[in-house]
């Protein structure tokens, strides 16, 4: 038996609620094989970041070799990238070894509001990263900062305003674009600007009632990672995607004394 191989770049998160833990529980329960390439080591809990331990970037070429030349990904994921050193290995090592259908979550802070990259670091992620990406799934806020960065002066208090962002973000670096609409009070709409045809579409979905959501971000970019790596074309991917999100968390999984992770396994009924 043989399923897709896919891999996620992103930071370690002890707590298992986001980053590489996420990403390969989300990936391995929408059927494919998940690789990865640590690229910082976080202690961390449902109450927040407590220290973060940057990987070299002689060891995240190292691991992307290892990775690349036998266990060649049908898609990957891009996470948290904190320092500027390694955006050029991960950019060398992905051209290097022709990466498709690559997936970039744009994190600039965490949810319990840790500042995970600077304006520099971020900046670059922009410049050398987003173009090389097949899609960008930054919320709201990190779009707001995109925008900052760029020298787009855009508010977002609209859907116009999140129509017109992705468009002009998408077309910049010819890479779709899913802006997250999480942060809303009421809804959770997300809306998707598919560069390949010019077209956009909103996600519609009314806000669940949980505050354990913890790694939401991680866990959609996985989901839609695995399912473009399933051969299933970008809306598709991103509407499977979605229906994993609202599951887990509606599942309402509860633990830590903190903002909880989501279920990633609801699926599953032991």
């Amino acid at each position: 038996m043989k399923k897709p191989i896919t891999l996620t770049i992103a930071g370690s998160d002890s707590g298992a609620g986001a980053g590489i833990q996420a990403d390969i529980k989300t990936m391995s329960m929408n059927g494919v094989f998940p690789t990865s390439v640590i690229t910082s080591l976080t202690a961390q809990n449902t109450l927040g970041i407590k220290e973060i331990y940057e990987i070299s970037p002689k060891f995240i070429k190292a691991q992307l070799e290892a990775v690349l030349s036998d266990l060649y990904p049908k898609a990957v994921k891009i996470g948290m990238i904190k320092s500027k050193g390694l955006v050029g290995v991960i950019l060398e090592e992905l051209i290097k070894y022709k990466v498709d259908n690559i997936v970039l979550d744009p994190i600039f802070s965490s949810t319990t509001g840790t500042t995970l990259n600077q304006n520099e670091t971020f900046k670059l992620i922009i410049d050398k990263l987003f173009p090389i990406s097949s899609l960008i799934t930054p919320n709201i806020p990190e779009t707001r900062e995109i925008l900052n960065l760029i020298g787009e002066k855009i508010e977002i208090n609209s859907k116009y305003d999140i129509e017109k962002s992705a468009f002009i973000i998408a077309n910049k670096y010819k890479s779709s674009i899913l802006i997250k609409g999480g942060h809303g009070k009421e809804f959770a709409n997300d809306y998707l600007y598919d560069i390949s045809n010019g077209v956009g579409r909103w996600y519609y979905m009314k806000k669940i009632d949980n505050h354990n959501t913890h790694g939401t971000g991680c866990t959609l970019s996985s989901a839609i990672t695995a399912n473009l790596a399933k051969g299933l074309n970008l809306e598709d991917s991103v509407e499977k995607a979605k229906d994993y999100l609202t599951g887990a968390i509606s599942a309402k999984f509860d633990i830590g004394k903190g903002d909880g992770p989501l279920d990633h396994a609801y699926l599953i009924n032991i």
